[in-house]
């Protein structure tokens, strides 16, 4: 119960954070190191006891790569969406003027959360589950970079939300249409498994 509560704060602050500097009056062009920073900040803090995934995406690709037990994945899910929902409802007191919903074109949207959400998989199954970097200090450093890196690249073409429970949250803001969340979850889910492929092969079974 602890783990998934871990993954409820540390995605809630997640989310709540891109609302908070991106719907107006926000971070303008800062807004990606703030979103980097507080992912960054919760994997300090809760990783040790979750792992730190706050991310639906990067859950199935730690458990495809072997090291998040199947009775995790569903209920990491669950509260990760839960943390999505409430940040979104909370952020409608804090910031209650009207959404202008960004549009994003389908091919360049699912290719920049695919490529994006392989990258973040990438990192995170490289620095905080490859026996080599055991132990290390920077994994959270490493992984919020990695989402500050695709929100300055593909913010504009995607959204940069590399995170079905993000998209889910940003959707709920209005910042998009429901009838894009798909492309979301089609290109992060990809990247995901990709990513465990990718792992797989470069590091074998080790």
């Amino acid at each position: 119960m602890k783990k998934y509560l871990v993954e409820f704060i540390g995605t809630f602050f997640l989310v709540f954070t891109v609302g908070a500097t991106v719907i107006a009056p926000g971070a303008g062009p800062l807004a990606p190191v703030a979103i980097g920073a507080a992912l960054m900040v919760m994997i300090f803090a809760g990783g040790h006891v979750s792992g730190g995934h706050f991310n639906p995406a990067v859950t199935l690709s730690v458990w495809l790569r072997g090291k998040c037990e199947t009775r995790d994945v569903l209920p990491y899910w669950v509260s990760q969406l839960a943390a999505a929902v409430v940040a979104a409802w909370l952020m409608h007191f804090i910031k209650a003027g009207a959404v202008q919903p960004f549009f994003i074109g389908i091919k360049a949207a699912i290719l920049s959360e695919f490529l994006f959400t392989f990258a973040l998989c990438w990192v995170v199954l490289n620095v905080a589950t490859a026996k080599g970097t055991s132990g290390n200090s920077f994994y959270g450093l490493a992984i919020g970079m990695t989402v500050m890196t695709g929100a300055y690249a593909v913010g504009n073409v995607s959204g940069g939300a590399f995170n079905p429970a993000v998209a889910a949250g940003i959707t709920l803001m209005g910042l998009f249409h429901w009838g894009s969340y798909w492309v979301f979850l089609v290109g992060e889910l990809l990247g995901a498994c990709a990513a465990a492929l990718a792992y797989r092969v470069v590091n074998g079974t080790e």
